[in-house]
């Protein structure tokens, strides 16, 4: 079986675990996650509608029951969805940040204050378009943020956005030269990039940190450089404090916590 196939029958199989029920009525959902140290709430956002409906189908299919938090860093965040972590595998199912993914879904209205829930994925390099995982998702802890600080988080911001954007850019002129059968050295295509790249910055307004969200990060905390780069489509409205227990735990090589820290039980509980 070549690799190809292999991929697709790795998808297909994942959205039909995903498929077994559909969100029905979204408003205003809770989610009860059951983990090994606690319970945690979240809200979900309707202002994300794809990573809403994608997260409440892979809770109700149960695939989130007996997940690991496989990533762990103190005063960053806690990350699990990884499904080779389940206490009973899918057979053959990889890393779904690199095999099943969803386009991003920016809000400037939300974003990475302590507690707030985003949805991991690839690189910038890698994924320009900053899709993100169809399953791994992380809970923000965070630190405190001085104006400074804030100044300085929004420079790199704008300048991930920007990288993103150019390396999109490229991936575009190449995929498109290659489909209009015309050949071209990477230094053209580099070259034709850098035009585009040009013409988006002359209509490109920087991303700003809105005073309220200021004022968040300096009282609450998060991770403010994250903003405007990766999906935040919820927030932790009870169990902050076990956020803070499980970024407290030990860990080892690759951040993974010494001492498994699984998800018993994850459910809808409010629609």
């Amino acid at each position: 079986m070549n690799l190809h196939l292999k991929k697709a029958l790795v998808l297909f199989s994942l959205i039909s675990l995903m498929s077994c029920k559909a969100p029905g009525g979204n408003e205003n959902t809770t989610v009860l996650l059951k983990t090994t140290i606690g319970d945690i709430k979240i809200k979900l956002y309707d202002g994300t509608p794809f990573h809403r409906d994608n997260f409440i189908r892979l809770i109700n299919s149960g695939f989130y029951d007996g997940i690991s938090f496989h990533r762990i860093i103190k005063n960053f965040m806690i990350q699990a969805g990884d499904p080779s972590t389940r206490s009973v595998p899918i057979k053959n199912l990889p890393d779904s940040i690199k095999t099943f993914t969803i386009p991003a879904e920016f809000n400037n209205l939300y974003f990475h204050k302590k507690g707030a829930l985003a949805a991991a994925r690839q690189g910038n390099e890698i994924n320009p378009e900053m899709r993100s995982s169809g399953t791994q998702f992380y809970i923000v802890e965070g630190v405190k943020y001085t104006d400074d600080e804030l100044n300085l988080a929004e420079q790199q911001i704008n300048s991930n956005i920007k990288q993103s954007r150019f390396n999109n850019l490229i991936k575009e002129t190449a995929d498109s030269m290659r489909l209009s059968g015309k050949s071209a050295t990477d230094a053209e295509i580099q070259d034709i990039a850098s035009i585009k790249m040009f013409q988006y910055l002359t209509n490109y307004k920087n991303y700003k940190i809105s005073d309220e969200q200021r004022n968040v990060y300096k009282t609450i905390g998060g991770t403010p450089r994250l903003d405007g780069t990766y999906t935040v489509f919820g927030e932790v409205v009870e169990g902050l404090d076990i956020v803070d227990k499980i970024a407290d735990v030990q860990t080892g090589p690759n951040d993974k916590p010494v001492d498994d820290i699984k998800i018993i039980k994850m459910k809808i509980i409010k629609n």
